[in-house]
């Protein structure tokens, strides 16, 4: 055996294996870049944009709403791309109609094709009002559930900022969990939480297993959400701990939604630099 060898087996062992374990844990959770972030370049040129995404690391994307419009072929034509490039999309974010009855076979005819088993709602449609009118919402996402879960594949509710405000004396988020079934996956939005003065490790921890990816948007009081990932507030370290201990997350989705067009790779490619110089 070589001298390096020695030193590298004497070193962990030397490692407590608590903490072993918890980089192993966190080097197979992926970090992917919801393609939100650099959506005025993927409206002009979709393949382009997802090959530049991947050329500056993401393993992973997520496609929104627009690509609910593509025909069979161009889902095809994306999923041999993704192959080609070696990266995967998980996830998908929708519109309503897209997990309502009428419009979920297209919905997982696409998610199929370009290998998405999570279908998550990322609007409710219309204006929610009252814990009926949430309800109503967990209804939706449980109907898809049924005829998802067969198939393999998942609903999911992605927060924004509304679903943190009480009404009738209870949050929406709350609300949502408590009447969805337990396979309806809760994508945490970090920084529309953080905003709200909501405690996201809380948030997590109230719901274990459940919180299976992440969107990675940071915010900072007078910036708001124009600070990269990781410059911004949010207690980042507690969150991943909480996220991989009791959360059940299987991967993350940096997102980046404010800055000029033009700088958007940029900022993409920011997050990815700051997210390798805090997880490695």
């Amino acid at each position: 055996m070589s001298l390096s060898r020695r030193t590298f087996l004497a070193f962990a062992g030397a490692v407590p294996f608590a903490l072993r374990r918890s980089v192993a844990a966190a080097a197979a959770r992926p970090v992917g870049l919801e393609l939100y972030t650099v959506r005025d370049a993927l409206q002009k040129d979709l393949m382009g944009t997802v090959r530049a995404v991947a050329k500056i690391g993401y393993t992973l994307v997520e496609f929104y709403s627009p690509y609910y419009s593509w025909t069979p072929q161009q889902a095809s034509d994306m999923r041999k791309l993704l192959d080609d490039l070696g990266v995967r999309c998980l996830s998908t974010h929708n519109d309503s109609k897209a997990l309502a009855s009428e419009g979920l076979q297209k919905a997982i005819d696409l998610n199929q094709a370009i290998g998405s088993k999570y279908i998550v709602m990322a609007s409710p449609g219309g204006q929610i009002t009252g814990a009926d009118g949430w309800k109503g919402v967990a209804d939706r996402l449980n109907a898809a559930a049924e005829r998802l879960t067969p198939l393999g594949m998942f609903a999911g509710y992605h927060n924004h900022g509304p679903e943190w405000q009480p009404v009738d004396g209870k949050r929406p988020m709350d609300i949502l969990a408590a009447a969805t079934t337990k396979s309806v996956a809760l994508q945490f939005d970090v920084g529309t939480c953080v905003a709200s003065g909501a405690d996201p490790v809380a948030w997590i921890t109230a719901n274990p297993g459940r919180i299976k990816s992440m969107h990675c948007k940071d915010w900072a009081p007078g910036k708001n959400y124009g600070v990269l990932f990781g410059e911004g507030v949010s207690p980042w370290a507690k969150i991943f701990q909480a996220a991989e201990s009791t959360g059940g997350i299987e991967y993350y989705l940096i997102e980046q939604e404010a800055g000029p067009s033009k700088e958007q790779m940029q900022r993409a490619e920011a997050c990815l630099a700051n997210w390798k110089k805090m997880r490695g």
